[in-house]
C-alpha cells in the first residue's frame, strides 16, 4: 500500500509525498515513525515521470526500509502554479524539504534521470542528510541547446489528447518517432502519467513546465558538483540507455566512494524495463551501507 503525506516545499509549494509499506503504528506522526524504522530512502523521479513509478522498488525495499517516493513539483500529484520556480535551486530544495519534514534523513537517495541530478546536487550540499546515493541513467554532460530544441518539436509531435489508454500505450510504445522498436513499457510508463479529460487523455504535467524545468540543467555539466558527493555512491546504466558507459564510468572516478553498475536488455527507463535486474543491481551496493 502507498499513503499519501503532504510536504511543503520551496516558495511553499504543495508537493505529494508516497510512504509504501505498514502505516505508522498507534497513529505516530512520520518523524517518530522515521525514528523507529530507519534507515530511510528517499525516490526521486525523472522528468515527466511521478512517484508512481518507483511503485515495484518501494515495495520492495520497505520490507527494510521507510521507503518514500516524492512527487516533484509540476509532477504526479504535487502543485503545478503557473508561475512557480522550476530552477535547479527548487528541486534541490524541495528535496530537502521532504527529508527533513518527514524525518527521513540520513537517508539513501535514489534517483532516476533529472531526479538523480536533484538526488547528487542535494548530496553535495547537504551531506548530513544522504548516506548513500544511486544515480540511475542520467549524464553529467551538458546536452546542449539542439537537444533542448529536439524535445520542444517532440512534445508538439504528441497527438493530444488520445482518444483511450490504449492509444496512449501504443503511440508511446510504439508509435512515437523516438521509438526505436516496440518497447509496451514505455508506453505503461506515460500511461501512468495521463489522465482523463472531457476530450480524452492527456498528461497530467504541463509540457512547457517540463520544457522549463529541463532547460535549467540541460545546457551546463554537473561534474563540479557530483566530485563533491561525500558519500557512498552507485551508477546504474541501462545498457541501451542515455547514459554511455565511458561517461558512467567517469562519473565513478570522480565520487570519492564511487561505483558501477549495468542493467542489460534495458534502455533509459531502468528500473520500469527491468524492475527484477534493476534490484539486483542495486541491492548489493543498499546492503554494503547497511554493513556501515
Amino acid at each position: 500500500m502507498a499513503r499519501r503525506i503532504d510536504v511543503t516545499g520551496a516558495d511553499g509549494v504543495r508537493l505529494a509525498a508516497w510512504e509504501f509499506g505498514d502505516p505508522p503504528k498507534n497513529g505516530a506522526d512520520p518523524a517518530e515513525s522515521a525514528a523507529q524504522n530507519a534507515p530511510s530512502v528517499l525516490l526521486l523521479h525523472g522528468l515527466m515521470g511521478r512517484a508512481s513509478h518507483w511503485a515495484s522498488t518501494a515495495r520492495r525495499l520497505s520490507g527494510r526500509y521507510r521507503a518514500v517516493a516524492l512527487d516533484q513539483r509540476g509532477h504526479g500529484r504535487s502543485d503545478k502554479p503557473p508561475q512557480a520556480s522550476f530552477t535547479r535551486d527548487a528541486y534541490v530544495d524541495d528535496a530537502e524539504a521532504a527529508l527533513e519534514q518527514l524525518g527521513l534523513g540520513p537517508a539513501v537517495l535514489i534517483g532516476h534521470a533529472m531526479g538523480a541530478l536533484t538526488a547528487w546536487q542535494l548530496a553535495a550540499k547537504r551531506p548530513d542528510l544522504v548516506r548513500g546515493l544511486v544515480i540511475c541513467d542520467m549524464r553529467a554532460s551538458a546536452l546542449g541547446a539542439a537537444s533542448q530544441r529536439e524535445w520542444a518539436e517532440w512534445f508538439k509531435a504528441w497527438p493530444v489528447p488520445f482518444a483511450t489508454l490504449a492509444d496512449v500505450r501504443k503511440w508511446f510504445g510504439e508509435d512515437d518517432p523516438w521509438v526505436e522498436r516496440p518497447n509496451p513499457a514505455r508506453g505503461a510508463f506515460y500511461a501512468e502519467v495521463m489522465a482523463e479529460s472531457p476530450d480524452g487523455w492527456r498528461p497530467v504535467f504541463d509540457p512547457e513546465q517540463m520544457l522549463r524545468s529541463r532547460e535549467t540543467w540541460v545546457f551546463d555539466a554537473h561534474w563540479e558538483e557530483l566530485a563533491q558527493v561525500r558519500c557512498p555512491a552507485l551508477v546504474v546504466r541501462g545498457l541501451d540507455g542515455e547514459l554511455g558507459r565511458a561517461e558512467a564510468q567517469e562519473m565513478v572516478r570522480v565520487m570519492p566512494h564511487g561505483r558501477y553498475a549495468e542493467v542489460t536488455d534495458a534502455g533509459h527507463l531502468v528500473h520500469y524495463d527491468q524492475p527484477e535486474t534493476w534490484l539486483t543491481a542495486i541491492e548489493p551496493f543498499l546492503d554494503s551501507l547497511d554493513d556501515r
